[in-house]
């Protein structure tokens, strides 16, 4: 049986055409003027804005290194902290040699930053999110270095334990997530205190 190609290509061109269309050019401009009419805050990143100028987004992650600013998640991209080009995770397994040392590293960091801490390291100090862009962190692990910044920006631990408390997101519909505070906003707002 002989298939005959030239009437079947015009039809699969037309179908090719179209589909183009409606998926490459009309569904994407759609869904994009849908988020900039329901959620514009979102759909423009999320810019974090200090005298007018952009500072970060509350939806990325960024590296914080000063002792006089509370520190975030680790951050597993590549080839730098933090970068949303390159966003995932490291990908090593709990029994992987280079993921223990790494986190005994940040261990020995953290101690090294404040060392008349004795409390327990919240694991989310030491341990990168799966997206390596987490900009949160648990209400514990920013109680943990709330010494270090009082120490260091000489206010009292009273002083910052508040302000955690104030920038504190506690659960969606009071059982999705867990409680957790944003590190550029409470950044910002250790900047505001001075």
């Amino acid at each position: 049986m002989k298939i005959m190609i030239k009437p079947l290509l015009r039809p699969a061109l037309v179908l090719f055409a179209l589909l183009t269309l409606l998926c490459g050019v009309f569904y994407p401009y759609m869904i994009a003027g849908i988020g900039q009419i329901v959620f514009p805050y979102q759909a423009n990143g999320s810019l974090v804005l200090k005298n007018g100028h952009v500072v970060g987004s509350a939806l990325i992650g960024q590296e914080f290194s000063s002792p006089h600013y509370f520190w975030g998640r680790q951050s597993a991209t590549s080839p730098m902290p933090d970068n949303a080009a390159s966003s995932g995770g490291s990908n090593l397994g709990p029994s992987n040699p280079a993921l223990v040392d790494a986190i005994k590293g940040r261990i020995a960091a953290l101690k090294a930053a404040d060392p008349g801490n004795t409390n327990p390291i919240p694991v989310d100090l030491v341990t990168a999110s799966a997206s390596g862009l987490d900009p949160e962190i648990s209400i514990a692990a920013a109680n943990y270095q709330a010494t270090r910044i009082a120490r260091v920006r000489k206010l009292s631990v009273e002083t910052i334990l508040g302000l955690i408390a104030r920038h504190s997101k506690f659960q969606y519909f009071k059982f999705l997530g867990e409680p957790r505070v944003n590190v550029l906003e409470l950044n910002l707002a250790l900047d505001r205190l001075n």
